[in-house]
């Protein structure tokens, strides 16, 4: 089975960090029941097709019951994008596909569908949050349920797992930035479809929305 890709911070993206800002790292560490494990997008549909991502699921798992053992929340955030043969981003769907694609994806991540369930080996919890989207962002206001329900169990910190990385999480990400969330991003759990777009997402993220930690560096600085 193909491993969860590793990642290594560019020099030049170091050195812009230190002149920016005198640290490597934005925050020092993150208090356990302030903070949640989110997991975007991990579903059938996505999940099925694409080996990383099938790949990080065992790290998803562990840092969702570590979560747990140390009272911080596990939120698993699925994409909904069509309700009854209607689509809930018609922009998205009529500009960036083609016609057969368009209902494919739009169909396949209706509710109640099996493409829609979370992909079978993920170990969710019915008292976990469970949150719905229609658009890349799982943190954008009307278009999200999850910052509400963050909001409403005292979550401030967000560490970021799923996919695609360079897609839902790294805009994620962007938006809970800017929505005051502390914020970081896991590159041994995200996944790609290739390497490089694993890659590009992270530089960005690092110099001006959060943190980017291994799942190892998060589990060592969530504090009870």
């Amino acid at each position: 089975m193909t491993s969860p890709a590793a990642y290594e911070m560019p020099p030049y993206v170091i050195d812009r960090v230190m002149k920016k800002r005198g640290r490597l790292r934005v925050f020092d560490r993150f208090e356990a029941s302030e903070t949640a494990l989110v997991v975007i997008d991990m579903q059938k549909f996505y999940v099925s097709d694409v080996p990383a991502a099938v790949a990080i699921v065992p790290n998803i798992n562990k840092l969702a019951a570590k979560f747990r053992e140390r009272g911080a929340k596990v939120a698993w955030v699925k994409m909904t994008a069509g309700d009854n043969g209607k689509s809930l981003w018609p922009l998205y769907h009529d500009y960036f596909f083609s016609k057969q694609n368009a209902a494919r994806h739009r169909d396949n991540l209706t509710e109640g569908v099996e493409g829609h369930e979370l992909y079978q080996t993920l170990d969710a919890l019915p008292t976990d949050i469970h949150a719905s989207k229609s658009r890349f962002s799982a943190f954008m206001p009307s278009k999200s349920e999850l910052p509400e329900k963050l909001q409403e169990a005292g979550i401030k910190n967000v560490v970021i797992t799923g996919m695609l990385t360079n897609m839902c999480c790294e805009t994620s990400a962007r938006d809970a930035m800017m929505l005051d969330f502390r914020v970081v991003m896991v590159p041994d759990a995200n996944a790609a479809r290739f390497i490089e777009d694993h890659n590009i997402g992270f530089s960005t993220v690092f110099q001006s929305f959060g943190d980017v930690m291994t799942m190892e560096d998060v589990l060592n600085d969530l504090v009870v």
